[in-house]
């Protein structure tokens, strides 16, 4: 059974990209379009990795990414960020929830600035999931 990849993201164009080059590493592409769906996917069954963008109608990656690292039970999914956001702007915004009650979380495992090149993407995928 092939391991399964969450993949977050509300552009559909981006979504297929990232659903093909899952796919092509061998694993198991599952779609949500934005961090409610994703959320609704991960709690009914979680995958082996989420990847997920930032900015998306709905429920946003910070809110889902901070459900992820906060939840007893979903904390050990690894997560993959994939966002036109700067890495440094993502974690100011999570101090910031921090600051402002919410618990404190972890860097994400993996960051990566899109455009994302697809062997680039593969190679973290792989560190992941073997």
């Amino acid at each position: 059974m092939s391991k399964k990849v969450l993949i977050v993201e509300d552009d559909p164009d981006v979504r297929m990209f990232n659903a093909t080059v899952v796919e092509d590493c061998g694993y198991t592409s599952i779609e949500a379009p934005n961090g409610e769906e994703g959320l609704k996917i991960i709690k009914k069954n979680p995958p082996d990795l989420v990847t997920l963008d930032v900015l998306m109608p709905k429920q946003n990656g910070l809110r889902l990414y901070r459900e992820l690292k906060t939840n007893k039970s979903l904390m050990g999914i690894p997560v993959i960020i994939l966002s036109g956001i700067a890495k440094r702007t993502f974690l100011r915004s999570q101090k910031a929830l921090t600051e402002f009650g919410d618990k404190p979380v972890p860097e994400p495992e993996s960051y990566l600035e899109k455009p994302v090149e697809p062997n680039k993407l593969a190679r973290e995928l792989k560190k992941f999931l073997g």
